[in-house]
């Protein structure tokens, strides 16, 4: 595997790793209302592929965020115990609004680098055509 390929693999799985990042981070979005609901957390870590001796960024475990749920206050709920409250989510949207914000900037600089490497490709492509 030359040193393009592998520049546009890692690139690749950025993108990749990025794009799952931004999926949770729209489902904990959507979720900000749903009672019950826990917001969703996104590892990242470096594997290396032995058989090109490249490291890459995978997705690791999905994992829900475990501290306490709002507790609301609204006796017409149909969720609403005895006392009139009810289990809100623990989605904090300036923190995911944040969230994206750093994914989306995260996956253009990837997207830039894929581009700048193929460009490189293409270039000297070019020059030993000549």
């Amino acid at each position: 595997m030359n040193e393009f390929s592998k520049s546009l693999a890692v690139t690749a799985s950025a993108l990749r790793a990025q794009a799952a990042r931004l999926t949770h981070v729209s489902e904990n979005i959507s979720n900000a209302d749903t009672p019950g609901y826990r917001r969703k957390t996104v590892s990242f870590q470096a594997v290396r592929d032995l058989e090109t001796d490249v490291s890459q960024v995978k997705v690791g475990r999905v994992s829900l965020d475990r501290s306490e749920l709002d507790q609301i206050h609204d006796p017409s709920h149909p969720l609403a115990d005895e006392t009139g409250h009810y289990e809100g989510s623990n989605v904090d949207l300036m923190i995911e609004v944040a969230d994206a914000r750093e994914a989306q900037r995260t996956y253009e600089a990837n997207l830039k680098m894929f581009d700048q490497t193929r460009q490189m490709s293409s270039s000297l492509m070019d020059l030993l055509r000549r």
